[in-house]
């Protein structure tokens, strides 16, 4: 069981990004983007208009904060030396990252943006005022096909979101709101997976617990990023359910269409068009397969069916430290599926009123599929009985 990335991992990518440097003629390179910054280093934290600035050598890496996380992040023994500027606007966070620069001796570097992104209202100088800045996005590019120990992560991940969902299905029933039974099972999976975890978990929490899962109801369903509207829940509503875990920053996702205790024909109908499209997705997958052939595969089924009109997005994208990571399985998209690749499969469909989806993770490997949720997906299993 792996509940968080080991050291042995962080040393592997350092050591990567290390060798991209090396092929440059750069002195160092930069990362503003907080995952990255966690990808590289291990040190997370909320991005906001703080700006947090990593910069990597060949022999140190060395971090600008803001006061408030110097003590954070003098616990990181990857990091060599930390340097900090009291606040924002009140501090100058590009220029003490200038500043850490120079004293590594570094002219020029590759960075992932020239300067801090402009989030709650962050206002700053690029990067290129003080130093030579030219673009890098090698974690963006690392990210993308996952190793072994990320794999494995999301696989605890999909373990603890099977639990909260099946929480989420036992709880609902008629006359229930969707808000209140989707905290009791997200707040019964984080009890569950904190007891069963206990100090192996690694804490990425304030407050909330690590498990979440909920659905929106109803003709909320219609919309795919729809609410769950302020609404008991009633006989034959359609359910769209989410659920996921945090597991050292990884995340799963699952998905499932369910009914409250009935379904009507055209309920059916369209319940087992979407499953059979997850299906066309899944047929069409694997190492070497353009991703854009995926998306197309699910498309030509709809056609087929007559539901194009009822299509809103593409059939999935990566996932691990981010919701949403590139590949992206759309026509449009270039490249091609590679093994360590992690996708949340998730063709829907959506009429007016109501909204059919289901969503998996999937692994592609050398040989094939890793299916890492494995909530049932037929429809008997998503009818809640009374």
């Amino acid at each position: 069981m792996t509940t968080k990335v080991p050291e042995r991992e962080f040393a592997l990518r350092i050591q990567q990004v290390r060798d991209y440097l090396a092929e440059q003629e750069a002195d160092a390179a930069v990362w503003f983007d907080a995952t990255s910054i966690e990808y590289v280093s291990g040190f997370h934290h909320v991005q906001t208009e703080r700006p947090v600035v990593l910069a990597l050598t060949d022999e140190r890496i060395e971090i600008t904060v803001p006061r408030l996380e110097v003590e954070r992040v003098e616990e990181n023994t990857r990091i060599d030396a930390v340097h900090s500027y009291f606040d924002y606007p009140g501090g100058a966070p590009i220029s003490t990252a200038a500043e850490m620069l120079d004293g590594l001796g570094v002219e020029s570097v590759l960075a992932d943006a020239d300067g801090a992104p402009g989030v709650m209202g962050y206002e700053g100088p690029p990067l290129s005022d003080f130093v030579d800045v030219d673009d890098q996005d090698w974690v963006g590019e690392m990210r993308e096909a996952k190793s072994d120990v990320e794999i494995d992560l999301i696989r605890e991940s999909a373990k603890w979101s099977n639990l909260a969902h099946r929480y989420l299905a036992d709880y609902t029933e008629p006359g229930a709101h969707p808000i209140t039974v989707s905290q009791r099972a997200s707040t019964d999976a984080s009890r569950a997976m904190l007891d069963a975890l206990g100090s192996e978990y690694a804490v990425r929490m304030r407050g909330e617990g690590p498990v979440h899962a909920g659905y929106i109801s109803a003709e909320e369903t219609a919309l795919p990023h729809g609410h769950s509207p302020n609404a008991r829940l009633e006989r034959g509503d359609v359910l769209i359910t989410g659920a996921t875990a945090n597991l050292d920053g990884y995340y799963s996702e699952l998905e499932r269409t369910m009914f409250v205790s009935e379904v009507s024909d055209e309920q059916e109908h369209y319940f087992e068009i979407m499953l059979e499209s997850q299906e066309v997705a899944f047929d069409a997958m694997g190492p070497g397969v353009p991703l854009s052939h995926v998306d197309q595969a699910v498309w030509d089924y709809f056609e087929e069916q007559g539901v194009t009109d009822l299509a809103r997005h593409h059939v999935g994208h990566n996932i691990g430290l981010g919701g949403h990571e590139p590949p992206y399985i759309d026509r449009g998209a270039d490249g091609e599926m590679k093994p360590g690749h992690v996708y949340t499969i998730e063709p829907g469909i959506y009429t007016e009123t109501e909204g059919y989806r289901h969503s998996d993770t999937v692994a592609i490997t050398e040989d094939g599929l890793d299916f890492l949720t494995f909530y049932p997906r037929d429809l008997e299993s998503n009818v809640i009985r009374e």
